[in-house]
């Protein structure tokens, strides 16, 4: 549940920055983020917006991340691994350790919830797999609700963006 008192939108700010700074000298992930994102000081702003809605409760965030990360070529459970355990070392590292906490409990949330949209995006029929379990994400016996609710979800999604796009004239 989101708790204004958790955090300051100092602590959040500091988190984010802390995190994607590391996420950019990454050998893995940088390259991917840095080819994508064009204006860094604006997608930073929107990723404080992003976790201050989910911390907070501010609902400063408006934006469709699960069908933007879904058209990004060549991602792997690797990689989204490879986020989640920065986030956490980077979240840990934060002075206010009850928001840590939190915060990489959504963070598990979030990777598996995008990890399973992208496959789903990729191939709608295949039943996607999970990301290796650990604090914050689903395990093993979650998996085919999980499935089930994540599907539902990019699907509601794209069938709203779908019909929110005016056609073409014919």
């Amino acid at each position: 549940m989101p708790d204004p008192a958790l955090c300051t939108e100092d602590d959040i700010r500091g988190l984010v920055h802390a995190f994607y700074a590391r996420v950019r000298q990454d050998d893995a992930l940088g390259p991917i983020f840095n080819t994508h994102v064009r204006d860094w000081d604006s997608h930073l702003a929107k990723l404080v917006d992003f976790w201050s809605s989910l911390l907070r409760g501010t609902a400063r965030f408006s934006g469709t991340p699960m069908t933007r990360h879904a058209a990004l070529p060549d991602l792997s459970a690797d990689l989204f691994q490879r986020w989640l355990g920065l986030f956490r070392a980077t979240a840990l590292e934060q002075p206010n350790r009850a928001m840590a906490d939190q915060a990489c409990m959504l963070a598990g949330r979030i990777a598996q919830s995008l990890w399973m949209g992208y496959q789903l995006d990729r191939d709608p029929d295949a039943a996607p797999t999970m990301l290796a379990t650990g604090a914050g994400t689903a395990t093993a016996s979650s998996a085919a609700p999980a499935a089930a609710a994540v599907k539902a979800t990019f699907v509601s999604t794209l069938v709203r963006r779908r019909l929110a796009v005016p056609r073409e004239p014919s």
